[in-house]
Order: C-alpha cells, then sequence, then structure tokens
C-alpha cells in the first residue's frame, strides 16, 4: 500500500517495527503508537511540558538500531501521557515533532473510534472480510454496509 507524504497512522503497539519507522519518517509520513518497555533509545532533547496538562515528559530521541539502516539519524519523540481514566501512564513514539505532544496522544486516543468503528461493521453487519483489496473496493464495500446499516435501523 503506497501513502502519501504528510499521512498520519495511528499504529497499534503490536506492529512496531523500527526499521519501518524509519521509513516512514525518511518518506514524509507521520505515525503515532505506543511504544514498547523494552525499547533501546537515546534522549537528544528534552523539551518542557505545560504544567496543567496530562503530558508527563516529552522528549526527542534517536533509536540507535536506525543507525546502521540510515546515514542520518532519525528523531523522533517519546511521550508520557496520563490517562486519567485508567489511572496508568500510556508513552507514545511518534515521529510528530512538530505537533503538541497532547496532539499526538489524542490522535492516538482516537484510533479506539476505529477500532469501534470495524468492530461494529463487523458485528452489526457481518462483514468478516473485505471482497478487494485497492483503496476503491474497500471503501465501496464499508459505504455499503453503512448504507444497509441506516436502512435497517430506519427500520426497526
Amino acid at each position: 500500500m503506497r501513502l502519501k507524504a504528510g499521512t498520519i497512522l495511528a499504529v497499534d503497539r503490536g506492529y512496531n517495527d523500527y526499521v519501518w519507522f524509519g521509513q516512514l519518517t525518511l518518506d514524509g509520513i507521520f505515525f503515532v503508537t505506543r511504544m514498547k518497555t523494552n525499547t533501546v533509545y537515546t534522549t537528544v532533547e528534552v523539551r518542557a511540558v505545560p504544567e496543567k496538562d496530562n503530558v508527563l515528559s516529552d522528549q526527542i530521541i534517536s533509536v540507535p538500531s536506525l543507525r546502521k539502516h540510515s546515514e542520518t539519524p532519525v528523531l523522533f519523540r517519546r511521550i508520557e501521557y496520563w490517562n486519567a481514566d485508567k489511572e496508568e501512564i500510556l508513552v507514545f513514539f511518534t515521529n510528530l515533532l512538530h505537533l503538541a505532544a497532547s496532539t499526538a496522544a489524542a490522535i492516538y486516543k482516537d484510533r479506539w473510534q476505529i477500532e469501534l468503528f470495524f468492530k461494529a461493521l463487523k458485528q452489526t453487519a457481518k462483514v468478516k472480510s473485505f471482497l478487494g483489496t485497492n483503496a476503491n473496493a474497500v471503501k465501496t464495500q464499508i459505504w455499503t454496509a453503512l448504507i444497509a446499516l441506516l436502512i435497517l435501523s430506519t427500520c426497526r
């Protein structure tokens, strides 16, 4: 799948691949994911965080294992965020260096809305798999399922 420069991905932590993240960064594609606890990194810069915010820490980091894959060091961001709903600290890994740390956290949080949408699509509309793999085929199947859901919900 080809992604356009400027695209922002909200990636599940299970798909952490630092070489891929480095390539995305070099291609101008942005991402936000949860950082694995065993990630080896070097802190390049510590950024100031707002006082009355859920952002606990904001760092610019590099991942030493990527040095062999790229001559230029690829910089990322490590954000510690307090999730008041679950009363836990979430650590995000992103290449969104130009946005506020709270915005990067919000992008990842909104990923759950997408998860819930696809869960509802699978359960209610009985969409178990997509008939095609290109963007047009997927969009057509989703729109068809949504229209069917709207018709069914107005008939009840």
